[in-house]
């Protein structure tokens, strides 16, 4: 792997700040990001990156080669939980094998931000419906992990009578970040460059120094969660950073096949690489109760997420350029 690439990754600003808080736990500095300040960080990202992706796809439009690239997205969100499912029941029961394939299947905005910035970084700009096929992409995986917990679960003679699908389908599509990033895209459609004219100095002046706090708190948050690790056994830590290697080439097949280029094939690598440590363990713990949230909120952001914005994003652009995606 090109060490140039990696290093370009680490000396962003915002990863540098990760590091900052990670390193602050590790020290027992007293440094905290007071709350509710991190929830407030995490609802602007959704809205600068959902509302900026709107007005670039208005400019766009929608063409065959982005409605594929958008149904491609839906396929992988709904079939990397099918598979992680049957690789994890070989340790787990149905319940924690759903969930932690439900939180593998769904994606991490965050993760998709460090990898934009990265790539404005190379001089590589991608389209704006790739923040579309990050939106799509969050609530399909709760749908299967559910759908797969009825299914064994049932058959083990475990099923809950008293389940309610409106319930899970407002958890999935209705959950806060999921919202307010698909509504960020409609307005961003809807008001088109007088929009984005109004709202630039506060959607793109103040976005990386939001990002900086924002990834500063998830530093300090990964860090106390490591501890929780030596819970979850070899082959769960193994699992937590060989399946997002796994799934990154698995996409960037996918993007090579049906024609993206190099920039929406590193974000469709990365969408399929992260794992949800917002939506799904918060879906989770409502609908399935039974599994435990230290396993999969533990593996998504103590350990896939630092990988994958300090080893994945760099790691994943050099298979892309290894497999002539230009």
């Amino acid at each position: 792997m090109n060490a140039s690439l990696i290093l370009t990754n680490i000396l962003n600003p915002p990863v540098l700040f990760f590091f900052l808080g990670m390193l602050a736990i590790f020290l027992k500095s007293d440094l905290e990001v007071p709350q509710p300040l991190p929830k407030l960080f995490s609802l602007y990202l959704l809205l600068a990156i959902g509302f900026k992706g709107g007005y670039e796809l208005d400019e766009s439009g929608i063409n065959p080669q982005i409605a594929i690239t958008l149904i491609a997205a839906i396929i992988m969100a709904c079939v990397v939980p099918i598979y992680s499912f049957f690789i994890l029941r070989a340790k787990l029961d149905t319940y924690n094998a759903a969930a932690i394939a439900a939180t593998y299947g769904s994606i991490s905005a965050v993760t998709f931000i460090t990898a934009q910035s990265f790539l404005k970084v190379l001089g590589l700009t991608p389209g704006g419906h790739m923040v579309a096929a990050l939106a799509l992409m969050e609530s399909p995986a709760i749908i299967v992990g559910i759908v797969l917990v009825r299914m064994f679960a049932k058959s083990n003679g475990d099923g809950d009578k008293d389940f309610s699908w409106g319930e899970v389908l407002r958890e999935a599509f209705l959950n806060g970040s999921v919202f307010l990033l698909i509504g960020s895209v409609i307005i961003g459609i809807l008001t088109g460059e007088k929009g984005w004219e109004k709202l630039q100095p506060f959607t793109q002046g103040i976005f990386y120094g939001v990002l900086s706090f924002f990834l500063l708190d998830m530093g300090m948050v990964a860090a106390r969660r490591i501890k929780d690790l030596s819970k979850t056994g070899s082959f769960l830590i193994i699992f937590s950073v060989f399946m997002p290697v796994a799934n990154a080439i698995i996409g960037i097949i996918i993007a090579k096949l049906i024609g993206m280029g190099q920039a929406n094939a590193l974000l469709f690598a990365v969408l399929s690489a992260s794992a949800s440590y917002i939506a799904v363990p918060a879906a989770m713990r409502m609908t399935v109760p039974e599994a435990n949230p230290s396993l999969y909120v533990s593996m998504a952001l103590a350990l896939t997420f630092p990988f994958n914005i300090i080893v994945g994003i760099p790691l994943y652009m050099n298979i892309v350029k290894a497999i002539g995606i230009s």
